[in-house]
C-alpha cells in the first residue's frame, strides 16, 4: 500500500471543528470518487461537495493523489471501528482464537468492502501508483498505520516472536494483502481466488 508524499507538508486538524471539516472532506471526496471515478473528480469539486473553501481543502490534502490515498485510510478506519462493534455484540464463543484466522478474516472482509465501490477502489489504487511515480515515497511505516497497528496486536497476542519480527510480519501482511487487492480489482484473478491467496498468506506469514 503506498505511503503519502506530497512538496508541501499536510496540516493536522487542531480543533474538533476543524476535524469534522477534514472528515467532511474525506466524505464528499469517497461519494465523488465512487459516484465518478478518479479522472472525473476535481479537487474544486471536493471542496464544492463539503462545503469548503479551496484554500482550506488543500491545506488538508495538497494534491488529489494524497486525497484520495487519506480516503483510503478512513476507509480503513472506518472498516475496523465497526468491526469492532459487530465483534462486541458477538459470544465470545464465535470470535476466532487462532491469530491467523481472525488476520484472514480482517483482510478478506476488508478487500470485499472496498471492491464494494469499484470506482473508489481504482481511484484509491491508481492514486496510491501516482504517488510512487511521482515523487519519492515520505517515510512512513506502513505498520504505524491502522490496519498495520490492528495486524500487529493480533501478532503480539500471539507470542513466540520478538518485537522487530512482529513488526516484519505486519509489514509483509499488509504489502501482500495489499497486491492481492489490486488483482483482484484488475480482474487478473477471482475475488474467490484472492480471498484463498489471503488466507493461506496469513497462515504462512503469521505461523512461520
Amino acid at each position: 500500500m503506498a505511503r503519502p508524499v506530497d512538496a508541501r507538508p499536510a496540516a493536522a486538524p487542531m480543533s474538533t471543528r476543524q476535524a469534522a471539516r477534514q472528515v467532511g472532506i474525506l466524505r464528499a471526496a469517497s461519494e465523488l470518487g465512487a459516484r465518478e471515478g478518479l479522472a472525473s473528480v476535481q479537487m474544486h469539486d471536493v471542496a464544492k461537495e463539503a462545503g469548503v473553501a479551496i484554500a482550506t481543502l488543500y491545506r488538508y490534502f495538497p494534491s488529489k493523489p494524497y486525497l484520495f490515498l487519506s480516503v483510503l485510510e478512513w476507509h480503513i478506519e472506518q472498516f475496523l471501528g465497526d468491526r469492532d462493534r459487530d465483534r462486541d455484540r458477538e459470544p465470545v464463543t464465535a470470535r476466532p482464537t487462532d491469530p491467523a484466522t481472525e488476520v484472514a478474516d480482517i483482510l478478506v472482509a476488508l478487500t470485499g468492502k472496498l471492491l464494494g465501490s469499484r470506482l473508489l477502489a481504482s481511484a484509491v489504487a491508481v492514486s496510491s501508483f501516482t504517488e510512487y511515480a511521482t515523487g519519492v515515497p515520505a517515510r512512513i511505516d506502513i505498520v504505524e498505520r491502522a490496519l498495520g497497528q490492528r495486524l500487529l496486536r493480533l501478532l503480539a497476542r500471539r507470542g513466540g516472536a520478538d518485537a522487530a519480527t512482529c513488526r516484519s510480519r505486519t509489514r509483509l501482511l499488509v504489502y501482500g494483502w495489499w497486491g492481492l487487492f489490486v488483482a483482484v480489482l484488475t480482474e487478473e484473478i477471482s475475488p474467490e481466488q484472492g480471498a484463498a491467496d489471503l488466507r493461506l498468506a496469513a497462515r504462512l506469514i503469521v505461523t512461520g
